[in-house]
C-alpha cells in the first residue's frame, strides 16, 4: 500500500481560506453570555442539537444564572429544565457538580486553563477546547465527530483518536488558525461533508479533497470479474452514494 502523502501547511491554509468564504460566520451556534453559560450549554449539547440546547438554556439561565445558584439548585428542578436535551438525569447531575466545583475550587469563576476545565464534572478535552476558544479567545481545537470526519476525508490526519487528530491539526496550522479551522470543519461537516450522504458533487473544495478524488477514480469489478475504472462517471458514483 502506498504511503499516504502528508499535506503541506500552505495547502491546508488555502482550503481554510476557501471554507472561510463559504462560511464567513463560523463561530459556535450555541447561544451564550459568558464562559459559565457556554460551558453549561456545551455539556447539554452532548447527543443533542445546538438548536434544542438554545431553546432550553434561556429558562435554565434565568433560574440559575451563576455557578453559586446552580450549585445550590435542587437536582429535580435541574432535571425538569434540561429534560428536552436528553439524558437529563446525567446532565443535571453534571451541571450541578460542575457548578459546585467552580464555586468551591475556582472561587466561582470558570477556569481559563485546560487542566482546570477538565477537572470539572462532565468536561472533557473537547468541551474544554470549545470554552477556551469561544469564551476566552485562546487558541484551541475541539475535535468532535464533524472535525474528525472532515479532517480525515481531507487527508489532514489518518488517525482515529481525537487527541492525536488534535495534535496533527495543530502541527499543520499556526495557533491563530486553530479556532477558525475548528468552526469551519464543524460547519462544513454539518452542511456538506455529511457522514452518510456527503454532498461531494456540489462541494466547493472537491478539487483539494482526497476523499472526492478517490471516489471519482475508484475501480470496481465488472460482471465477469474484470476490473474497470469509474473515472468518467463521477456523477454516477455520487448519485449512488446520495440515494
Amino acid at each position: 500500500m502506498p504511503k499516504k502523502k502528508k499535506p503541506r501547511p500552505e495547502e491546508v491554509l488555502d482550503t481554510i481560506t476557501r471554507l472561510s468564504l463559504l462560511y464567513p460566520n463560523h463561530s459556535t451556534e450555541l447561544t451564550f453570555d459568558g464562559p459559565f453559560q457556554l460551558l453549561a450549554a456545551v455539556i447539554l449539547s452532548a447527543q443533542c442539537t445546538d438548536e434544542r440546547v438554545n431553546q432550553t438554556t434561556p429558562a435554565l439561565f434565568a433560574k440559575f444564572p451563576t455557578p453559586s445558584a446552580m450549585a445550590a439548585a435542587e437536582t429535580a428542578e435541574l432535571e425538569k429544565l434540561v429534560h428536552p436535551c436528553g439524558f437529563y438525569r446525567m446532565k443535571a447531575l453534571a451541571l450541578k457538580e460542575m457548578a459546585t466545583s467552580i464555586q468551591r475550587d475556582f472561587h466561582g469563576k470558570v477556569p481559563e486553563t485546560m487542566e482546570g476545565l477538565v477537572s470539572l464534572r462532565g468536561v472533557g478535552r473537547k468541551t474544554a477546547s470549545v470554552v477556551l476558544n469561544q469564551a476566552f479567545g485562546l487558541p484551541a481545537i475541539a475535535v468532535d465527530t464533524h472535525v474528525k470526519r472532515v479532517a480525515i476525508r481531507l487527508g489532514w490526519t489518518h488517525r482515529e483518536d481525537p487527541v492525536k487528530i488534535e495534535a496533527d491539526l495543530k502541527d499543520l496550522l499556526p495557533p491563530e488558525n486553530w479556532g477558525s479551522v475548528n468552526g469551519l470543519l464543524i460547519h462544513h461537516g454539518r452542511r456538506s461533508c455529511k457522514a452518510r450522504k456527503p454532498l461531494c458533487v456540489a462541494c466547493p473544495i472537491q478539487t483539494v479533497c482526497p476523499f472526492f478524488q478517490a471516489a471519482a477514480t475508484s475501480v470496481t469489478m465488472g460482471p465477469h470479474g474484470k476490473r474497470h475504472s469509474n473515472r468518467k462517471p463521477v456523477q454516477r458514483v455520487h448519485a449512488r452514494k446520495l440515494k
